[in-house]
């Protein structure tokens, strides 16, 4: 997304893994943790670039033994629903678009109309945004 974002563009990117976020009301595993990145170009030189994935720890932090296995659920707490929402229609949005049978990715690049980052760094006041070093 940063190298997108440095290049003037726009994008949007979202792809599918194994299932591996239960229903917040709990439930064997339904969804994949289904990442989230966007990045913004900036006149300004620095890009606002945004990396999620929908749970509360990433599938790496448990295989790497940094997080235990029980806390791969949807983040959120009590808000959870809405990441897991987030998390289905991502996982439908890409498997609607692509013909892979295991695992695919949606990609969506576009030349930016406008130029909104600098106005939303103002109103921001200085705090750190999504991609800032």
């Amino acid at each position: 997304m940063r190298r997108l974002a440095d290049g003037g563009l726009c994008a949007a990117l979202t792809a599918t893994s194994p299932h591996r976020l239960p229903h917040p009301q709990g439930s064997e595993p339904l969804v994949g943790t289904t990442p989230l990145a966007i990045g913004i170009p900036s006149s300004d030189g620095n890009p606002v670039v945004v990396d999620v994935s929908m749970g509360k720890v990433t599938y790496g932090d448990v295989i790497a033994g940094l997080a235990p296995p029980d806390e791969l659920v949807p983040f959120g707490g009590e808000q959870a629903h809405k990441a897991f929402a987030l998390a289905v229609g991502l996982q439908l949005l890409v498997e609607a678009l692509t013909t892979e049978d295991d695992f695919g990715a949606v990609l969506v690049v576009a030349r930016p109309e406008s130029d909104p980052v600098p106005g939303f760094r103002a109103l921001a006041g200085g705090l750190r945004l999504p991609g800032d070093s």
